[in-house]
C-alpha cells in the first residue's frame, strides 16, 4: 500500500497503482462494516473527513487483492476495514494535545461510561488545526477539522447485543493558487476554502444463534456535504475584456440508505457458509456537475455468498460469488475460487482465482457540468463560458481478472512466519476521464454553438499489474519484534481506446499508458523494528526504501527513504494512566 499526503489535494490510498483519480474509488474502506465510498466525492473515499479518530481505531483489517464477492463491486483491489474499540475498553475520562511547528494544534477528549444496566458507551471529540507549509511557491495547505464520534452498546440478552453509532466529521482546506497575476493564469483558480462535511448513523443487532452460528442485522444512513464556489477570470481582472464566471468542483449534498442482512453457520460437519443481501439507496444533487441541479437517485441491490469446506487436514476450500443489480452501471456477478493446501501445521500453499467489477461514479455516468460566465458587476449569468464534462450513460462497468498464488510459514516454535504473494492482475477496459468532441444540441459556448470539448469516461486502456510481495515477521525475545515487507510490482498498459470523437496522438496515448505503468512503485521495502526497554520505555523505529511513482499526471514522486523514530514512557499517577 501506499499513501499520498493531504496537501491542497485529497489524500489518497493506492494498492497495486491506478492512482490519478480523485478519492481513491478502487480500494474499498470500511468502518465497522459502512462503507466510506461517497456519492458525493467521485464514489470514491474522502480520507480528509473519514469519521473517526485513530485513538478509536482498536486494529485495521486489510484485504490483499479483490474481494467484491464479499464486499460487493467496488472492493475492486483491495479492502481495508477499520474496526473501533469496544466500548467497554474505553471506559473513564482521557484527554490529549499534540503540539507543533506550521501552527499544529490538535486536541482529543474521550470517555466512556454505563448506560443503565445493559448499557456502556465512548464518546470522542477531536479538533485538529495547522497553518500548513510554509514557502510552498504558489500554494498553500492549512488544515482545520473537527469530529465527534459515539458507540453504544446494548446487551440486551445473553445472545443478542444491540449497536449504535453516530458521529460526524468536518474540514475547511484552501483550493487553488496563490495569485500571481497573468505570468502564472491564477486569476482563473484562486485560493477559496474547501469546506466539507460527514455525518452517519448506524444501528446493527446481532444474535448469537448457537456456538458456529449468528445473524446480523444493519442499517446505515450518510450524509455528505461540500462547498467550493468561486469567482474565476479568463484573465487580468483590470482588463475590460476578461469574462468573469462562477466555477466550483464538489459543491453539493448526497445521502445514502444502506441495509445489510447476514447469516454464518455450519451446514455440515466440516463446512462453514455466510450468506446474506444488501440493499442501497444514494442521491445526490450538485450544483458544480449537474446542471439545473436535478436530485440524482441511484438504487443497488446484492446478494453474496461464500462457502467453507474442509474435508481433511490437509486441504481447505472457499468458494464465492456476489450478483448485483445497479440501477445506473446495470447487472454483474462476482466469482471467487481458493484452495490452500496444508503441506503440515506450520506450511501452507495457497491457490486463488477471482472476477470483479468496478461501477462508475453519478458524474461518469451523468455528469453535466457547465461552467456559466457572469456580468462583472451585477453577477447575472450571460452565457456558458466552458462546459468541462459531460457523462456517459453507456458506460461500462471496469472488469478485473485476478490470480495468485501465495506461501505461508507459521512456524511457531521459533516465533518466526513468513507471508508470500505472487499475483497477476488483468483489467482489460481500465476506465479513464478523456476529452471527447461532441454536438450538443442547444448548447453554446460564448455565442458559438456547435462540437464542443469535454471531459467523459470510457474504457481506455488494457492493464496487466503482476509482482511478488512478502511478509516476514520475527519474535527473537519476548521484548523484541522485528517485521520486513517487501513488494515488486510491475504494471503493463496499452491504449485501446477506438473512439472517433477521442483524437489523441500517438505520443499522447503512450504519455497515458506511462502514467499507468509508474502509478505504483517498481520497489518499496519496509523495516519495523520495536523493543521493549528497561524502566518501562518501548522504542520503536520504521525504515521505508520506495522507488519512484506518479500519483498524478502532473506530479511524480522521487525516490526516497524515509526513517521514523518514538520513544515511548508510559505511566501511572494514582488512578492516572499517561504517557510522554
Amino acid at each position: 500500500f501506499q499513501t499520498f499526503s493531504r496537501n491542497t489535494e485529497s489524500s489518497r490510498v493506492s494498492y497495486h497503482g491506478l492512482t490519478e483519480e480523485d478519492f481513491s474509488p478502487r480500494v474499498q474502506v470500511l468502518i465497522d462494516g459502512r462503507s466510506q465510498y461517497s456519492p458525493l466525492f467521485r464514489s470514491g473515499v474522502n480520507w480528509s473527513i473519514l469519521p473517526v479518530a485513530l485513538e478509536d481505531i482498536e486494529r485495521i483489517e486489510v484485504v490483499r487483492g479483490t474481494n467484491s464477492a464479499s464486499y460487493g463491486s467496488n472492493a475492486f483491489l483491495g479492502v481495508i476495514n477499520i474496526v473501533t474499540v469496544d466500548p467497554a475498553l474505553a471506559q473513564g475520562f482521557s484527554v490529549s494535545t499534540r503540539q507543533g511547528a506550521q501552527g499544529v494544534n490538535d486536541y482529543s477528549l474521550r470517555t466512556g461510561g454505563k448506560l443503565g444496566e445493559a448499557g456502556i458507551f465512548r464518546f470522542t471529540y477531536q479538533q485538529k488545526n495547522d497553518h500548513g507549509l510554509t514557502d510552498r511557491g504558489d500554494w498553500t495547505d492549512s488544515f482545520k477539522s473537527q469530529l465527534f464520534d459515539l458507540r453504544a452498546d446494548f446487551q440486551l440478552t445473553p445472545g443478542d447485543v444491540l449497536s449504535l453509532s453516530l458521529g460526524q466529521a468536518k474540514a475547511v482546506m484552501p483550493q487553488g493558487k496563490l495569485n500571481e497575476g497573468i505570468r502564472t493564469n491564477t486569476w482563473g483558480d484562486p485560493i477559496h476554502d474547501f469546506s466539507q462535511s460527514s455525518a452517519y448513523f448506524q444501528l446493527s443487532w446481532r444474535r448469537v444463534l448457537s456456538a458456529d452460528s449468528d445473524l446480523q442485522i444493519r442499517y446505515a444512513y450518510g450524509n455528505d456535504s461540500a462547498h467550493d464556489r468561486f469567482l474565476g477570470m479568463t484573465g487580468d481582472p483590470a482588463d475590460a475584456s476578461s469574462l468573469f464566471y462562477y466555477n466550483s468542483f464538489y459543491e453539493g449534498r448526497s445521502t445514502r440508505h444502506e441495509a445489510e442482512i447476514q447469516h454464518t453457520f455450519s451446514p455440515w460437519d466440516e463446512t462453514r457458509l455466510v450468506w446474506g443481501g444488501a440493499y442501497r439507496r444514494d442521491s445526490l444533487k450538485s450544483f458544480a456537475n449537474f446542471y439545473g441541479e436535478p436530485e440524482l437517485k441511484r438504487e443497488v441491490s446484492r446478494v453474496f455468498g461464500n462457502f467453507e469446506w474442509k474435508p481433511s487436514v490437509w486441504f481447505t476450500g472457499n468458494l464465492g460469488g456476489a450478483l448485483e443489480d445497479d440501477s445506473l452501471a446495470g447487472k454483474s456477478f462476482s466469482p471467487r475460487l481458493g484452495a490452500n493446501f496444508h503441506l503440515n501445521s506450520q506450511n501452507t500453499i495457497r491457490l486463488g482465482y477471482a472476477k470483479a467489477r468496478r461501477t462508475g461514479s453519478f458524474v461518469d455516468y451523468l455528469g453535466d457540468r457547465r461552467v456559466e460566465a457572469v456580468d462583472r458587476i451585477t453577477r447575472v449569468p450571460t452565457g456558458f463560458y466552458e462546459r468541462q464534462i459531460y457523462g456517459n450513460p453507456q458506460m461500462p462497468q471496469e472488469r478485473l481478472e485476478s490470480m495468485e498464488l501465495g506461501y505461508l510459514g507459521d512456524w511457531r516454535n521459533i516465533r518466526m512466519s513468513l507471508d508470500i504473494r505472487l499475483f497477476q492482475e488483468k483489467i482489460p477496459n481500465r476506465l479513464m476521464s478523456l476529452e471527447r468532441t461532441i454536438s450538443v444540441p442547444g448548447i453554446c459556448e460564448m455565442g458559438v454553438c456547435g462540437p464542443v470539448v469535454t471531459d467523459f469516461t470510457a474504457p481506455a486502456q488494457k492493464v496487466r499489474i503482476e509482482g511478488l510481495e512478502y511478509q516476514w515477521r520475527w519474535q527473537p525475545f519476548e521484548t523484541s519484534r522485528l517485521m520486513l515487507s517487501q513488494s515488486f510490482t510491475r504494471i503493463a498498459a496499452d491504449y485501446s481506446l477506438n473512439d472517433p470523437a477521442v483524437t489523441l496522438s500517438l505520443g499522447e496515448q503512450e504519455d497515458l499508458n506511462n502514467i499507468t505503468r509508474q502509478s505504483a512503485p517498481r520497489r518499496s521495502t519496509s523495516l519495523l523494528w520495536m523493543q521493549k526497554l528497561p524502566y518501562g520505555f518501548e522504542l520503536s523505529m520504521a525504515g521505508y526504501w520506495q522507488s519512484s511513482m506518479k500519483w498524478t499526471p502532473h506530479s511524480t514522486q522521487a525516490a526516497y527513504t524515509k526513517v521514523d523514530a518514538r520513544l515511548a514512557y508510559p505511566f501511572k499517577w494514582g488512578g492516572v494512566r499517561g504517557e510522554v
